[in-house]
């Protein structure tokens, strides 16, 4: 009987090799789609079973990943085709996560988007009285009538 290349991920080492695995498949030119299929499987199934992204708040996840991916801050500014600005808001804690963004960062990144859309707390004074990011910055003018 012939032995499986693959096999169902049971430890970190064999994570990390695979995970290697398909970086070098995705960047070669000659892909076997059903090679680089199985390996995203097999991945994904054990970041679901053994990432517990309760512990991180989104923003901490998203400088960890870039860390990972060796991205600054100008690289998300393109990936999320947003201002500098904004980019530099969301890292420290100004601005929540919106739809589009957190849609953009699990395609990016091929993580759940329920890892980027958890509540965590804003560190502005316009927004001190919104219990999370979830509220995002929303701020109306009321209009008087007069």
């Amino acid at each position: 009987m012939e032995t499986l290349k693959y096999k169902i991920i049971k430890t970190e080492v064999q994570y990390s090799d695979y995970c290697s695995r398909l970086e070098t498949l995705l960047s070669s030119n000659q892909k076997d789609q059903d090679e680089v299929e199985l390996l995203t499987f097999l991945i994904e199934k054990w970041d679901q079973d053994h990432n517990s992204f309760e512990d991180v708040n989104p923003i901490e996840l998203l400088r960890s990943l870039m860390e990972e991916h060796k991205l600054k801050s100008k690289d998300l500014v393109e990936i999320l085709g947003v201002s500098k600005g904004l980019v530099s808001d969301i890292l420290n804690y100004k601005k929540g996560l919106s739809k589009e963004i957190i849609r953009t960062l699990s395609s990016h990144f091929s993580l759940s988007q329920e890892a980027f859309n958890r509540p965590y707390k804003l560190k502005v004074s316009v927004n001190s009285r919104l219990r999370n990011a979830s509220a995002m910055n929303t701020h109306k003018e009321i209009a008087s009538t007069h």
